[in-house]
């Protein structure tokens, strides 16, 4: 009995260091990882000029959406952009549009990525298919615009 004692200290002791360790800043287990993917790279920094240049706060939240890890960008499907849009509408997706469903009304969408049904049934609709750079080309204020999730 007394060597199980004997042993609950010392392995008790051992797990006290490591958590002095961790509290005291050592390498910590969650590995840092940064964008490897040059377009989204350049694409934040263009957005984030743009935001304090024209003074639009919509950039720099689709800016930092694009900081999040990619598991977290939207993937919105057709169905649901017609159900929630009217016809004309402009739609912002910091994502991929998929392209499940059916469109209804002409809307232009632009997108960080398109699938090839997605983009297929929307200018079958009668609507466009943007890239995040034209848009901010085409609208510099960022007037106008729905973020889509």
């Amino acid at each position: 009995m007394f060597e199980r004692d004997r042993n609950f200290f010392r392995v008790s002791e051992i797990y006290t260091n490591l958590a002095e360790e961790h509290a005291l800043g050592k390498k910590s287990l969650v590995k840092l990882t940064r964008k490897t993917n040059p377009r989204i790279v350049s694409l934040i920094l263009t957005l984030k000029e743009r935001a304090n240049a024209n003074a639009a706060p919509i950039w720099k939240d689709i800016a930092r959406r694009l900081e999040m890890p990619s598991r977290n960008y939207a993937a919105v499907n057709i169905s649901k952009i017609n159900r929630h849009t009217a016809k004309d509408d402009v739609l912002l997706i910091p994502g991929k549009v998929l392209g499940a469903g059916l469109l209804d009304h002409p809307v232009t969408v632009a997108a960080l990525n398109f699938s090839e049904s997605a983009a297929k049934k929307i200018t079958e609709a009668g609507g466009k298919c943007l890239s995040l750079e034209e848009i901010m080309e085409a609208n510099p204020k960022g007037s106008g615009i729905r973020i889509f999730r």
